[in-house]
């Protein structure tokens, strides 16, 4: 089971993520919830890490997990809501095809 977590801030905007485990839906290199959650999660940590304003750390310390943070100016909001809204419906599409393979939990920051 792969398992994200997802922290917004009080804005409602990607401060952290969390992906780790593995779906077991398919043979090593070859599962399509691992690839799907994997290409979500490293184009949103690639995108915020180009993204003027935007402070994006990740490491992925190991095979089946990544951890990523970010910190932003208010002068990029409007991107940052942007792929704040494509990664969650992105997770949520994979979760919702594939339940017994991928969860999808939020927790909200109210500092």
């Amino acid at each position: 089971m792969v398992t994200v977590d997802v922290v917004l801030d009080s804005a409602g905007l990607l401060k952290s993520c969390l992906v780790s485990g593995h779906a077991g839906a398919g043979p090593r290199n070859g599962d399509v919830v691992c690839a799907a959650v994997s290409v979500l999660s490293r184009t949103a940590l690639r995108t915020l890490s180009k993204t003027e304003g935007v402070t994006a750390r990740g490491k992925a310390p190991k095979r089946g997990e990544l951890f990523m943070e970010i910190e932003y100016t208010e002068a990029c909001t409007g991107q940052v809501a942007g792929i704040t809204a494509f990664l969650l419906e992105g997770f949520f599409s994979v979760s919702e095809e594939f339940p017994e393979h991928c969860s999808v939990r939020i927790q909200r920051d109210r500092r």
